[in-house]
């Protein structure tokens, strides 16, 4: 049975093809870590928004505002997408539901765009931060970011003494017939 998430903030019909088939799968990889990053917030109450495991660590909400609010600077800044305008990025409510929400609408609304993009405009390099880099590398680095906060999020949740929701694989608190974790030597050589 293939690994499946009780919620899809983005159902795989929603996800348009790509120009050029090369790039698909980047379409496809955002869908996927945005579904991921909804079922990791999902997990959160309001009650909790302001929980943080150390005094200079961020909060659960400092973490959802930060991920609305850089994904709308690389996106519009870094790989030249139609963003709304920064004091329209976060959700009107503060429930982690509204976050979530904001999350999908915002990510949806890039795919079509993305979609759309050829070789050469993945290619061009543009400028981020204080260096250049080719788009295509951006918008990796991007998700490699997203995945970061994810991960401090998934650790508050254990802390919390709730459940982890599944990412990339089974976790201690939700698993499924056929997954196969790699946790041994033995497992990790097969071939």
């Amino acid at each position: 049975m293939p690994m499946t998430y009780a919620y899809k903030a983005m159902p795989d019909s929603a996800v348009p093809r790509a120009a050029s088939p090369l790039f698909q799968h980047m379409l496809d990889t955002y869908a996927s870590e945005t579904n991921k990053v909804a079922s990791v917030w999902r997990e959160f109450t309001s009650d909790e928004l302001s929980f943080r495991p150390h005094p200079r660590s961020g909060t659960v909400q400092d973490i959802f505002k930060h991920q609305l609010l850089s994904e709308r600077r690389f996106f519009g800044e870094f790989l030249g997408l139609p963003e709304p305008p920064a004091e329209q990025v976060l959700p009107q409510g503060q429930a982690p539901a509204d976050y979530t929400e904001r999350l999908a609408r915002l990510a949806s609304s890039r795919l079509s765009f993305i979609a759309s993009r050829n070789e050469a405009w993945w290619l061009e390099v543009s400028p981020f931060f204080d260096v250049e880099r080719t788009r295509i590398w951006i918008f990796w680095r991007r998700l490699l970011h997203t995945a970061h906060h994810r991960t401090q999020l998934t650790v508050y949740l254990r802390l919390l003494g709730k459940n982890v929701p599944p990412t990339y694989g089974p976790t201690a608190d939700v698993t499924w017939g056929g997954a196969d974790p790699t946790r041994t030597v033995e497992a990790a050589g097969r071939k």
